[in-house]
């Protein structure tokens, strides 16, 4: 497939669980301040929106009415935008991470085994990923399978294979996580050579984590696949200058799709492509 016919998805990760202050000023807490740079993001170019929320305290929350409260807001200002939940177990235990699913986003993102972070565990127990991957069946969620680990490939094509998910789900290696896998080339391109072999088909993007976000983003735009960016993952647009926005962060996606001559995902390509309904 060429690459001008081959659209490149970008998905804007608004926010992440570490406080503003420490973070980044420009990294929106509130549900409204939510709603401003996602709407801000999708006007630069970004289609899917991963989205957690937080607290007043500005620490990470599960609370399934802040979702809500979201959801109706990116609704409303970005009607066509792609919306992904994190299930991930910064904001919760247990059931309590998957309480937001029965709010029916387009996607939730769904770790499907156990690996280290800087300081933790992130701990995905077998009986957990397969009641969030049940739970996301029953509710028509698409899921984006997070691969911290090779063996998650692994785990997720057998859960394809054994009819875990409605459809095909989405993949996304994530690299650069201290303690986790390194944003390494070799690795990527095995990565993604397994993916091929695994799960033929399957669209994927690459998040990379801190310095590896614009290595990643440039991976995978050269390699066909989609981008992930934004100021959960990366705060700087270099070494010595903060990102003013999640925008600023989709238009360096843009400029990569530009220099690799592959046109933008429109929210309806990106549908298409993911087989989500309009």
């Amino acid at each position: 497939m060429a690459q001008q016919d081959n659209p490149c998805m970008i998905t804007v990760a608004i926010t992440g669980s570490l406080p503003r202050k420490s973070h980044n000023p420009a990294v929106p807490i509130s549900v409204t301040e939510q709603i401003e740079s996602t709407h801000e993001a999708f006007e630069a170019g970004a289609v899917i929106l991963h989205a957690h929320v937080r607290n007043e305290d500005e620490s990470p929350s599960s609370d399934p009415d802040k979702f809500a409260a979201l959801l109706e807001g990116v609704h409303r200002h970005c009607p066509e935008m792609i919306i992904q939940f994190s299930t991930g177990g910064r904001s919760g235990s247990g059931e309590v991470r998957g309480g937001m699913l029965p709010l029916r986003p387009d996607m939730a993102s769904l770790s499907v085994g156990s690996n280290n972070f800087p300081t933790i565990v992130y701990q995905n127990p077998p009986d957990l990923v397969a009641w969030l991957a049940a739970e996301m069946k029953r509710y028509d969620i698409l899921p984006e399978i997070e691969v911290f680990d090779l063996s998650h490939l692994h785990q997720a094509a057998q859960m394809q294979a054994a009819g875990a998910f409605m459809k095909m789900p989405y993949v996304q290696f994530v690299m650069g996580v201290k303690n986790a896998m390194p944003a390494d080339r070799d690795v990527f391109d095995y990565y993604l050579s397994s993916l091929q072999r695994l799960m033929p088909g399957a669209q994927w993007c690459g998040a990379g984590i801190g310095a590896a976000q614009l290595t990643l983003n440039e991976w995978c735009v050269a390699a066909g696949g989609h981008a992930r960016t934004g100021l959960e993952d990366n705060v700087r647009l270099d070494k010595a200058t903060l990102a003013p926005s999640n925008a600023a962060l989709v238009k360096r996606v843009i400029a990569l799709c530009n220099k690799y001559d592959r046109p933008v995902a429109t929210p309806q390509q990106a549908r298409e492509m993911l087989g989500l309904s309009r």
